[in-house]
């Protein structure tokens, strides 16, 4: 028994020294300057993403918070912040600038024969307030700039629409400017909303919405965001005119009263709905004070959330072996920076977006022929991609952050009135009826629905190729909601009627669609005809996909599982009565070999996804431990579409669908390939991909892979180490469902301190080693 405690304190005490030891060799250190934008650092916290750079002996930085987003449903940057220092410690050969991820902040140090000085550049958790603190050898004097391309109105034309719900639909489209001024010895800087004929109100007239409008969730309405720019021994020092990259700006500049070794700025950020600019600015004084109240405590408090952060979870892969930079030790190393820049929007109002999150920068270095305002990405600012946000948060499960999906979650629950309208207004049936491309306000894009349709088209169908009929991703998001239950006893009655109003969709809306074509609204068999469908954008036209099919059986299967207190008897009749009109999935035949389908029929292939294995992820109706894993891995290894789309860029998925069927080579190589570094300086900024830089997708999609290399789980069940590489040491920690957590080091082959909290689960734990 000695002997046991002994072991188990050792092993513990291991573990604690550990994950510091080994997050500390994922920092990203650089010794030299940036050439540009395009070599910076990201940082953050709460819900703001900087972008950090040296250029020249400069110091810059792009700022962005969540809900940004204009009349254009443009995503907006709060501009750009540049930094001088006199006598400059950045003019010599002495330059580190690093991102120290167990404090969650960059430290960019500099020196020269005169001078030495550091600047920690950190942003506040708990509060919109971000920190600049430098200081120095000796007495230096601080020249701070608020740097905007929004000084004056700028048209927006051709691709350069991309970058808003817009697309390619509309000419005249332009970025109103922003209001700049010196207010004391600050820099007030805000935008605001004109509320006329904004992307909510075109998107409403042309999907013939108006008849509910009032009704309607519109985010757009009323915002204003912005902030000040201050410094404890600073005063206004003019403006100035100058361009970077491509885009011309104006400067306003804040300069220091008299030379100190210490110099602090701060800029204090305001986003919010309000009806005059004076109500506005009292909610930004009163973040000001706030701070102000809190200047003791706000760092100390901010430090003490990244250390519990990091000590959620992770994962580290060849610890000790960064010297030899191996492709799999890069992998595990960007799985933190990828989580590191997640963590950035813990607890925002609205979800890091796919396409570029909070650490977008100049577009001509991710697209050379897009010489744009620092504003831009492509696929919209307020418009969501179902199929790409997905795994941006479902790698937020196994790693304990279910509290960081609210703003996914909330993001849906404000708009499922609007949702719940489209089905009233164009079938006259219940349901929350979400597409795939959704803006934040709940209505599909005003593009991909289609400016040329026929008179006759039903209006409540996206006109579109690629889009129509592809209702089924929102059950991602039901799953999330569900899955935050059974990992975390957390009580999600707020979501259930959400996920009640997506199957009463399905239930509701099919029926309907059999009565417009016969006397019968179910088939022989009593089974929902799903029918037109969509086997995500690639199987289009489709009879039962089994994409959906699964969805709907997971769904509906999980929500039964619930606890009692969670549905009335009635409600938990009509859902198993609806889960025995569900379908069954449908098999086809590839070399002998029996396979998935991925519908009954089609009419044509449309893209390049693979949602024959969305059964196995994320439905999980096949894997590891389960019957017909045999059929899943035909489907991976012989389905020829399968074959064909392989790969592992962007929002492909086949390092996770390899590791979910334990296929240990294909997975270690997929997601290898996926999550070795980028290419670009900062080595997890991956992409454009299918999408933008930084492309989270391609992270997040990455970060599942490993995820599912080391565990699966189904139900009790935990399976350990189901595709993962003997020859691959490893130290981890994980979440399981029902408050389980698992963490343990594989060194040389062999199974090393495994501990699993509480004990009582190690008996459902499978070593597949």
């Amino acid at each position: 028994m000695k002997i046991t405690l002994f072991s188990f304190l050792l092993v513990t005490c291991l573990f604690a020294t550990a994950q510091p030891d080994e997050l500390n060799s994922n920092n990203i250190t650089w010794t030299t300057q940036s050439k540009n934008s395009s070599e910076s650092m990201p940082c953050g916290g709460g819900d703001i993403g900087l972008n950090v750079w040296v250029e020249n002996g400069e110091l810059l930085f792009y700022v962005s918070r969540t809900g940004t987003f204009d009349d254009n449903n443009g995503f907006l940057k709060l501009g750009r912040v540049r930094i001088k220092l006199s006598p400059n410690p950045f003019e010599g050969s002495q330059f580190r600038q690093e991102l120290i991820l167990k404090d969650g902040y960059v430290k960019i140090t500099g020196s020269n024969a005169r001078v030495s000085a550091a600047v920690n550049v950190w942003v506040d958790v708990f509060q919109p307030v971000i920190h600049l603190d430098v200081t120095g050898s000796k007495a230096l004097n601080m020249e701070a700039a608020y740097e905007t391309w929004r000084y004056k109105d700028r048209p927006s034309e051709g691709r350069e629409n991309n970058a808003n719900s817009f697309k390619w639909a509309k000419s005249g489209i332009v970025t109103s400017k922003d209001e700049i001024n010196f207010r004391g010895n600050e820099v007030l800087f805000y935008h605001r909303n004109k509320n006329t004929n904004d992307a909510f109100d075109v998107t409403v007239k042309q999907q013939g919405m108006d008849s509910v409008k009032q009704q309607m969730f519109n985010p757009l309405q009323n915002l204003i965001f912005g902030g000040t720019m201050s410094g404890n021994n600073m005063r206004p020092a003019g403006t100035y005119t100058g361009k970077y990259i491509n885009t011309d700006f104006t400067g306003w500049k804040l300069k220091s009263n008299t030379a100190s070794k210490s110099q602090k700025l701060r800029l204090y950020l305001h986003v919010d709905k309000a009806e005059t600019v004076n109500q506005w600015q009292n909610g930004l004084t009163e973040i000001i004070n706030n701070e102000k109240l809190t200047q003791k405590t706000a760092r100390q408090k901010t430090l003490d959330w990244w250390k519990q952060y990091w000590n959620r979870s992770y994962i580290h892969v060849q610890p000790g072996k960064e010297n030899l930079n191996l492709p799999e030790w890069q992998a595990g190393r960007n799985y933190q920076l990828m989580r590191y820049m997640l963590g950035c929007n813990a607890y925002g109002k609205y979800p890091t977006k796919f396409n570029g999150g909070l650490f977008t920068y100049d577009p001509v270095f991710t697209d050379s022929t897009m010489p744009f305002t620092p504003d831009h990405r492509n696929w919209g600012g307020g418009l969501m991609t179902a199929q790409n946000q997905r795994l941006v948060y479902f790698p937020m499960i196994k790693g304990g952050d279910v509290d960081m999906m609210k703003p996914q979650f909330d993001f849906y629950l404000n708009t499922l009135h609007n949702a719940e309208l489209r089905s009233k207004v164009y079938w006259g049936h219940n349901g929350a009826s979400f597409a795939e491309q959704v803006e934040n306000f709940g209505l599909p894009n005003s593009s991909e629905y289609g400016w040329n349709r026929p008179a006759t088209y039903d209006k409540g169908v996206e006109y579109n190729a690629w889009l129509e009929y592809e209702w089924d991703t929102v059950l991602e998001f039901c799953l999330m909601m569900l899955e935050t239950e059974r990992y975390t006893g957390k009580n999600i009655s707020g979501y259930i009627p959400f996920i009640e109003s997506c199957l009463t969709f399905f239930d509701e809306h099919y029926r309907y669609r059999a009565r417009q074509r016969g006397a019968k609204e179910l088939n022989g068999q009593g089974h929902l005809i799903l029918y037109p469908g969509s086997a995500a954008e690639t199987f289009k036209m489709t009879y039962n996909a089994s994409s959906t099919v699964s969805g709907l059986k997971t769904i509906l299967t999980r929500l039964l599982e619930l606890p009692a207190n969670y549905l009335t008897e009635q409600k938990r009749s009509q859902w198993k009565g609806m889960l025995n009109r569900i379908p069954p999935i449908s098999f086809a035949e590839f070399q002998g070999h029996t396979t998935i389908a991925p519908a009954k029929v089609w009419e044509r292939v449309n893209n390049t996804e693979a949602p024959q294995l969305y059964p196995v992820f994320p439905w999980g109706v096949y894997g590891v431990g389960k019957p017909g894993l045999d059929t899943a891995i035909n489907t991976y290894r012989f389905d020829t579409n399968v074959v064909k789309f392989k790969s592992h860029a962007g929002w492909k998925q086949y390092g996770i669908f390899a590791a979910r069927l334990g296929l240990t080579n294909e997975a270690a190589e997929i997601n290898t390939l996926k999550m070795k570094d980028s290419g670009r300086r900062f080595p997890a900024f991956w992409g454009p991909g299918f999408d933008w830089v930084p492309d989270h997708n391609w992270g997040g999609s990455g970060m599942i892979g490993i995820q599912e290399m080391l565990m699966q789980t189904d139900d009790k069940k935990i399976y350990l180490f189901p595709a993962w590489p003997k020859t691959w040491d490893v130290h981890f920690k994980l979440h399981a469902p029902y408050n389980t957590t698992v963490e343990g080091t594989v060194k040389n082959g062999k199974v090393e301190g495994l501990k699993v909290v509480p004990e009582l689960r190690m008996k459902d734990v499978v070593n597949m080693f």
